[in-house]
């Protein structure tokens, strides 16, 4: 069970870091559509956990833009019969912004949900791995906080990964 998770996670990660297609090439776009000057997301800054940002901003050394991605949901709907796990994988790609402006923290904020989900909708399709993807999502905005030294907004974009093994 917790093998299909990591692949879901890996393989969502893959396509967001691509170096064509990815969110830093999709977000680079869009910014100058909208002239826009937005920093590109590093490497480094696209997790595979879930953690809260409070705690993270406590444990760890955190920058932002960042994204987690990780697995909220795994069923098990045995839809092939003698598969050992064929089913629906729900994960979510949170995104998360932060800035001293609150006007810049939103509008980096749909710029980077925007590319997140345009990789998404690059990407529909067999995933390899006995992974597929319909292209459904469905974006979530929480309300801007005070995190760190500056204003943090996240957004939950969540898809289910229909997955067999």
């Amino acid at each position: 069970m917790a093998q299909t998770g990591s692949i879901a996670t890996r393989l969502v990660v893959g396509y967001l870091t691509a170096s064509s297609g990815g969110v830093n090439t999709l977000a680079a776009q869009l910014a100058q559509d909208s002239a826009v000057d937005i920093s590109p997301l590093r490497p480094a800054a696209i997790f595979t956990q879930n953690v809260a940002f409070d705690l993270a901003e406590k444990a760890l050394v955190v920058k932002y833009p960042a994204i987690h991605v990780y697995v909220d949901r795994v069923q098990n709907t045995l839809t092939e019969k003698f598969r050992t796990f064929s089913g629906k994988v729900r994960t979510v790609a949170e995104v998360r912004v932060s800035n001293d402006r609150i006007d810049l923290v939103e509008q980096y904020l749909a710029l980077y949900v925007e590319a997140v989900t345009g990789v998404l909708d690059a990407n529909r399709g067999c995933w390899g791995e006995g992974a597929f993807f319909a292209g459904a999502y469905e974006v979530s905005f929480e309300p801007m906080k005070h995190g760190g030294k500056n204003y943090l907004q996240v957004a939950k974009i969540t898809f289910e990964v229909d997955l067999s093994s």
